[in-house]
C-alpha cells in the first residue's frame, strides 16, 4: 500500500507540473516563471507525462491514467507545426540565401567568417556582435559583402546585417539589444530586412522579453504588402504565445516551410538531441523556402540557420 501511495503521489506531482505548462499553452499565455522557460522545451515534457502514465497504470490509479492521457494528447497536438504553410502562386522573381547567427558576445566571429565564406549566403544577420566582432566582419568580409547596417555595442548589444545586395536605410526597432533594419534591392525588388534580438525570458526580465517581442509583432503587422525578412535570435519558440502573435500577422517561419520546424538551435551543446528552436527566419507570403540547414559553429551556444528563399510575384 505504501508503494502504491508513493507511486500515485509521484504521478500526481509529475502531471500537475506538466499540466501547468500545457494549460498555459492551451489558453495562449506564457505565464510566469518557470512556465516561459519550460514552454521552450514543450516537446520534451512528453517524458515526465509518459512517466506519469506508467505510474498511474502500475498503481491502477485510473483517474490519473485518464488525466495523463489527456495531457499527452494535448502535448501531441501542440507539437504539430504552427502557422501557415504552402507555396506562393506567383512565378519566382529572385532567389536568395539568408543566414542568421548569434555569435555569443563575439566569441564565434572567426567561426562565422569561415562559415560565411564556405556557404556564401546573400544576406547575413549577426547577433551579439560586439565592437571587435563588427570590426572583424568589416575587415574580412567587406569585399564579399559591401553593404551593411549595424547597431554598435558592447557584449550582446551589437548586431550587424551584411548583404551582397545594395541596402537603403530603414528604421530599426529600439530595444535593449541592437535590432537594425534595412531595405535590400534584391535584383530590382525591394525587400525589407529586419534583425530580431529581444531579451531572453530570464525571471527578472519577463516584462522586457514580452515587450520587445510585442515590438517585433507590431513591426510585422505594419509592413503591409512589402516583401519582408525578419530574422535573428528571437529567444522564443512556437510554443510561446508572444512568438505565435508574430506569426499571426501573416509572417511564416522558413524552417517550418522547409520541414524543419522543431530542429533545435539552442543550446548548441545539446542540440540536435535536445533543445529549442529559438533562432528563426520569418518571411512574408511572397517567399517560399526550399531548404533549411543548421550549422554548428565553435564558441557559441547557438546553431546558425541557413535558408534558401525564393521571392515570388504576388498574384494580381
Amino acid at each position: 500500500m505504501t508503494h502504491r501511495r508513493l507511486g500515485i503521489w509521484t504521478a500526481a506531482l509529475l502531471l500537475t507540473a506538466v499540466s501547468a505548462v500545457v494549460g498555459c499553452r492551451l489558453v495562449g499565455t506564457d505565464g510566469i516563471t518557470p512556465v516561459p522557460q519550460l514552454l521552450a522545451f514543450l516537446p520534451w515534457l512528453l517524458a515526465p507525462a509518459g512517466l506519469g502514465v506508467a505510474l498511474a497504470l502500475l498503481t491502477r490509479w485510473w483517474p490519473g491514467a485518464l488525466w495523463a492521457v489527456v495531457v499527452l494528447g494535448l502535448l501531441a497536438w501542440f507539437i504539430a507545426p504552427y502557422g501557415e504553410g504552402g507555396e506562393p502562386d506567383g512565378r519566382v522573381l529572385a532567389s536568395l540565401e539568408v543566414l542568421t547567427s548569434n555569435v555569443e558576445f563575439g566569441q564565434a566571429t572567426d567561426a562565422l567568417v569561415a562559415a560565411v565564406r564556405r556557404e556564401a549566403p546573400d544576406v547575413v544577420f549577426v547577433q551579439e556582435c560586439e565592437y571587435g566582432c563588427s570590426a572583424t566582419l568589416r575587415q574580412t568580409l567587406a569585399g564579399e559583402y559591401p553593404y551593411r547596417r549595424s547597431v554598435e555595442g558592447f557584449g550582446s548589444a551589437g548586431s550587424v546585417i551584411l548583404s551582397r545586395f545594395p541596402l537603403k536605410a530603414a528604421p530599426g526597432i529600439p530595444a535593449t539589444m541592437g535590432m537594425p533594419g534595412a531595405v535590400a534591392d534584391v535584383r530590382g525588388h525591394a525587400v525589407r530586412l529586419q534583425l530580431a534580438h529581444p531579451m531572453p525570458p530570464l525571471p527578472s526580465q519577463l516584462d522586457q522579453w514580452r515587450g520587445e517581442l510585442r515590438k517585433l509583432r507590431d513591426f510585422a503587422d505594419s509592413v503591409g504588402p512589402e516583401p519582408t525578412v525578419l530574422a535573428g535570435d528571437f529567444n522564443a519558440s512556437q510554443d510561446h504565445a508572444a512568438f505565435r502573435a508574430i506569426l499571426d500577422t501573416g509572417l511564416r517561419d522558413a524552417a517550418r516551410l522547409a520541414g524543419s520546424d522543431r530542429t533545435p538551435t539552442w543550446p548548441a551543446r545539446t542540440a540536435p538531441v535536445i533543445g529549442a528552436q529559438i533562432d528563426h527566419v520569418l518571411v512574408s507570403k511572397d517567399f517560399s523556402a526550399g531548404d533549411a540547414r543548421f550549422l554548428d559553429l565553435a564558441d557559441t551556444d547557438h546553431r546558425a540557420l541557413l535558408v534558401d528563399l525564393a521571392l515570388h510575384r504576388r498574384p494580381g
